[in-house]
């Protein structure tokens, strides 16, 4: 599915992550859900939309995720070392240099969003005409989320991790699911501007929300209607409760 120039899509992937708790030699990205990777379900979802390219960071034991997926519309960039999300964005710029449009990012642990909220959140995103678009969730419980921090007005002020956040912020319920949506000439001169003073030390692509306030670009927020699609699979307790909803989804 072609596009102009304006409706242009690219899908970058986070899939670098190494998943200690997982207590499993495999990548996490190819721990097994339904008999596949968890990995394959987000290029199905890319796929599904038609994006006009999709780029995959990868990191620990990349040979062996390339492996896994031979597919010739999928790029691979290696994050090495990995210094955080904001780095694993900057990794993929090169691969992404000569591309113009909006810049999905999503994650390679997040196996249940289907395509029609991706699809959702891309038509919110362009109906905006916003530069960046932030998938968001509300949680009874948010502890271990970053934190959604919005002014009266409910624009969006930055994203605060919960190591770094204060009692009153860690009270917010309305969480960082760390999809994005941004046009890709501000994505990747914002990523060259995040610093890393934080409690990990890493660079953060949730910076970019502060970097476009400060900017005063056109920035919004989509809530996701099903919380369960975000399901980030961190631990083995995870991958059992996405393999329920999973199964219990209509065939």
């Amino acid at each position: 599915m072609k596009r102009s120039d304006d409706q242009k899509v690219a899908v970058l992937i986070l899939a670098a992550g190494k998943g200690t708790r997982m207590k499993s030699d495999l990548p996490k990205v190819l721990q097994p859900l339904g008999g596949r990777p968890l990995l394959a379900y987000v290029l199905d979802a890319a796929r599904k939309i038609g994006a006009e390219r999709i780029v995959a960071v990868v990191g620990h034991r990349a040979d062996a995720v390339r492996a896994a997926f031979p597919s010739e519309d999928l790029v691979f960039v290696e994050q090495t070392p990995q210094l955080g999300t904001g780095h694993a964005v900057l990794s993929a710029q090169e691969a992404l240099a000569d591309f113009c449009g909006s810049v999905l990012i999503l994650c390679g642990d997040v196996p249940l969003l289907t395509s029609d909220t991706l699809r959702q959140f891309l038509d919110f995103h362009r109906q905006q005409a916003a530069v960046l678009t932030l998938l968001t969730a509300c949680l009874v419980d948010p502890g271990g989320y970053g934190r959604v921090v919005k002014d009266d007005n409910n624009a969006l002020i930055r994203i605060v991790e919960e190591k770094d956040a204060t009692p009153e912020e860690k009270n917010i319920h309305e969480i960082n699911t760390g999809l994005y949506c941004v046009e890709s000439p501000f994505l990747f001169d914002a990523v060259t501007k995040i610093g890393r003073s934080n409690s990990q030390r890493e660079y953060y692509l949730t910076d970019i929300i502060a970097i476009g306030r400060h900017r005063g670009v056109p920035m919004s927020s989509f809530l996701t209607a099903d919380p369960d699609e975000l399901l980030g699979i961190n631990s083995p307790d995870d991958l059992r409760r996405a393999e329920m909803i999973l199964t219990a989804r209509p065939r």
